[in-house]
């Protein structure tokens, strides 16, 4: 029952995600080359905690820039990198990002059984449902709906954003744990809240190998 809810909420994400404008790639990589600094040349090799865009979908790019800028997801360094973008560099940028191929990293060979168990399979005893489901079998994302791209990602970074999503239902981690509360329907902070420090970790490494 809850993998059929599930089902239901990811088809009403698709279908109410507004018609986003079309974004000149070529622009972007002007655009984008501020940053280069956090993110790497072409969106890889990040520096460490920060995440790979090369790759992503434009939708979900341009929502989180969105966001950075409204305040729905929290970072000072990036609000302060968005400030002065327009909706049309927002899609410029993403659409830059979008056209580059992501590296793919070295999951652990010790976290890669228990990593794809939770990635393909998810934890059904504890009630949490496969990344498989929005992320796709091979990390590919869902743009229409704003899933993101996972295969590739930085472990470090996925680690970080899990652990993000799980703080945000919790009152008693104080004001400086980071929280992050900007995933359709709560989604995330849902699954993350039942995983384990020790699962976060290995589902994180195994993404960082995975390839589309």
């Amino acid at each position: 029952m809850k993998f059929f809810q599930l089902f239901v909420l990811m088809a009403a994400a698709v279908a109410v995600t507004p018609a986003m404008a079309a974004g000149d790639a070529e622009a972007g990589e002007t655009k984008a080359a501020p940053c280069a600094a956090c993110h790497g040349q072409g969106g890889n090799e990040p520096m460490p905690g920060y995440p790979k865009l090369a790759g992503q979908g434009e939708a979900y790019t341009v929502k989180q820039l969105q966001d950075f800028k409204s305040g729905a997801r929290d970072n000072a360094i990036m609000k302060g990198q968005v400030a002065n973008l327009s909706e049309q560099d927002m899609q410029d940028i993403a659409a830059y990002y979008a056209a580059q191929e992501v590296e793919v990293g070295q999951a652990n060979p010790d976290l890669v059984e228990q990593g794809e168990r939770l990635y393909r399979g998810g934890d059904m005893a504890n009630g949490i449902a496969a990344c498989s489901g929005c992320h796709g079998p091979a990390g590919q994302g869902v743009d229409a709906a704003e899933y993101p791209h996972l295969a590739g990602q930085t472990a470090k970074y996925v680690e970080d954003q899990l652990k993000a999503f799980r703080a945000a239902g919790r009152n008693d981690l104080g004001d400086n744990v980071i929280k992050r509360t900007n995933d359709p329907a709560a989604m995330m902070q849902a699954t993350a809240a039942k995983m384990s420090d020790t699962q976060i970790k290995a589902v994180a490494s195994y993404i960082s190998g995975l390839s589309k």
